[in-house]
């Protein structure tokens, strides 16, 4: 099932949303102000969360921006009766991925999150995995505490990989992120992937970026290697 989570302080509208989605599927917690909704995300892994604008303690924005700053890839539908420009840009800003303006419609509501379900944020500020991060306000790359320079093909690719970690990305697909259909030629991604391998591995004591032979790379964080 579905599970998503409500920060909203109307709470005869988070009822009537919660009993909505339930009829559909979804299964809904609910907080009533940021600080408890940033308890349970921290406690609870949701497909989409939906945020309210307004919110008492800490308010929808700052929720947003602390997500973001801390990694969170969740994607936040804001809920709001704010329906200027302005407003839509500040929340974007703050790394929401879609809006709804009060009223809404509930079965628009079902199916901006079913869309939003099948993905992640592209507004997340922060890519990990184990020790490799990946600030992407700051455009720093570090491993255990200390900064590996890239180059800008070598950046591209270890954001690819760390979007995707710690799932195997193909060499077509890390291809076609960077040169698209004009690949320079056939050794190109060979030799990046061999300096990016060296920056992210190479003074440490186990390798991350694994070639999974057959199929592409991996960034994980085992000590094992498998290629």
């Amino acid at each position: 099932m579905l599970s998503v989570l409500l920060i909203e302080d109307d709470l005869d509208l988070a009822q009537t949303v919660i009993d909505y989605l339930q009829l559909d599927g979804i299964q809904c917690d609910h907080a009533s102000n940021g600080a408890a909704g940033l308890t349970l995300l921290s406690q609870h892994d949701y497909a989409v969360l939906l945020l309210d604008l307004n919110l008492p303690r800490i308010d929808g924005l700052t929720v947003c921006e602390r997500l973001r700053a801390d990694g969170k890839d969740i994607p936040v539908l804001m809920l709001t009766a704010r329906d200027q420009l302005g407003d839509k840009q500040a929340g974007f800003a703050a790394g929401t991925d879609d809006y709804l303006v009060k009223p809404f419609a509930l079965e628009e509501l079902v199916l901006r999150i079913q869309a939003l379900s099948r993905r992640r944020s592209g507004q997340v500020q922060k890519l990990q995995i184990g020790g490799l991060e990946m600030d992407l306000s700051a455009h720093e790359v570090r491993r255990n505490d200390e900064i590996i320079k890239l180059s800008p093909i070598g950046w591209q690719l270890l954001e690819i990989l760390l979007r995707h970690a710690p799932d195997v990305v193909t060499r077509q697909k890390l291809q076609m992120a960077v040169w698209g259909e004009e690949v320079p030629d056939s050794d190109s991604l060979k030799v990046h992937m061999h300096r990016l391998r060296k920056a992210v591995d190479g003074p440490f004591d186990f390798p991350m970026l694994q070639t999974i032979a057959g199929h592409g790379f991996a960034l994980r964080e085992s000590h094992e290697k498998t290629d």
